[in-house]
């Protein structure tokens, strides 16, 4: 089968290498001629126009967009919209809001295209393990598609799946995020308290390690925990700095809208966007209030 593919970032090569390897036909476009001219190397097609990925894909095509959330995605279907036919089909597999994927579906169906969203989690070990796929979208196009997801997920009935209508898969991929936001501050609180015990002396690559079997807590994140503090056990020149991509404040969002009480995934994006203070505001202020009403010893810079 053939797909084009724009956005060769470290995720979307992967994925192109792991089709061309199960014998899929793959285009794809990048402003990094560099990239293009990897993916060529590799053994697919790299172009350096959108008109050149839609030329070299035969009818009814598939394209998959893998560009930041948002206005690029919306830019992105403008330009090829005029270059594409009835029937071809537009794949997000990034990280869209799903409110602005249920706009896109009604805006490219009424044009006479299909649009597909998929919640594409796997990262950067997507090409040896496979990735984890939520796809919405209308049943036709998905099952068309189905060879694509077969052989980009983790194995050919494991991994994926048509979770429901246009913004299902995102909507799914999004709670996937922010269940992910409040496990990795788990991980990070734990691994802290233990730290701070220091009477104890406790080696923490090798309590992770001991945790990676047998523990019911173990899971490909500690896994990859366990290999990162065995590289670096104690973070050295890491600034304490997390960011965000959206999908964490999203799912709070929601959570809100229905009435779902989220406190878990709530705080750990709080606490994702506490991170980025530096001698935040707000604790400076707690300091001086203990000791205007406590008398407290306020420490100063």
């Amino acid at each position: 089968m053939e797909l084009g593919i724009i956005g060769l970032g470290k995720m979307g090569f992967n994925m192109a290498e792991r089709l061309r390897l199960a014998g899929h036909k793959v285009v794809g476009f990048d402003f990094n001629k560099d990239a293009t001219a990897k993916l060529t190397a590799n053994g697919s097609v790299g172009v350096n126009s959108l008109e050149e990925l839609v030329k070299n894909l035969a009818a009814p095509r598939a394209v998959w967009i893998m560009v930041p959330s948002g206005d690029p995605v919306d830019q992105t279907i403008a330009k090829l919209e005029p270059l594409m036919q009835k029937g071809d089909t537009f794949i997000d597999g990034g990280n869209s809001n799903y409110k602005d994927t249920q706009r896109r579906h009604a805006e490219a169906t009424n044009k006479g295209f299909n649009y597909v969203d998929c919640g594409t989690s796997g990262g950067v070990w997507g090409l040896k393990e496979g990735y984890s796929m939520m796809i919405g979208g209308d049943k036709e196009p998905v099952e068309r598609l189905r060879p694509i997801f077969e052989t980009l997920a983790p194995a050919k009935n494991e991994g994926w799946g048509h979770v429901g209508p246009s913004g299902a898969g995102h909507f799914v991929k999004m709670v996937h995020n922010g269940i992910e936001y409040g496990m990795m501050q788990a991980y990070a609180e734990g691994f802290s308290i233990m730290k701070a015990k220091k009477p104890l002396d406790l080696d923490l690559t090798q309590i992770s390690k001991i945790w990676q079997k047998g523990s019911v807590v173990r899971s490909w994140l500690l896994d990859l925990t366990a290999d990162a503090l065995a590289k670096n056990p104690t973070l050295d020149g890491l600034e304490a700095y997390v960011p965000d991509s959206g999908e964490g404040r999203w799912t709070v969002t929601e959570a809100i809208d229905l009435n779902v009480s989220a406190p878990v995934i709530t705080e750990s994006l709080i606490r994702r966007i506490r991170s980025r203070e530096e001698n935040n505001f707000t604790d400076r202020m707690i300091s001086i209030m203990r000791g205007a009403f406590g008398g407290h010893d306020v420490k100063k810079s």
